[in-house]
């Protein structure tokens, strides 16, 4: 009798346990937020400086100041940057510890 070599399996991924529904939520919805590339863009901008202000993405991007607003909304709800008020202008900065899970989440 003729014994055969067993072969892997090479169907199966790595050993990597799922990722738990709300982790994954949270992940898409921030993915998600990062969708339109004016967002990435903004994104983009508030990574190369410490903080922007409004009025200054409102000039950078060509765009009102109500579409610049919506789009930093939803940045702000999905966690990618932060705000701080002074005076009559916000000024807002990327969250490093978001961006850094969204690039983790990536990485293998």
């Amino acid at each position: 009798m003729k014994t055969l070599a067993v072969i892997p399996q090479l169907c199966c991924g790595p050993d990597v346990p799922p990722l738990a529904p709300a982790a994954a939520e949270r992940l898409a919805a921030r993915f998600r937020a990062l969708a339109d590339p004016t967002r990435v863009a903004i994104v983009n901008r508030l990574a190369q400086a410490e903080e922007t202000c409004v009025c200054d993405l409102t000039a950078a991007f060509d765009l009102s100041q109500p579409t610049i607003s919506h789009h930093l909304k939803v940045l702000r709800e999905a966690g990618l940057v932060e705000s701080s008020r002074r005076g009559t202008w916000a000024y807002y900065r990327v969250v490093p510890d978001t961006l850094g899970a969204l690039a983790a989440a990536l990485t293998p």
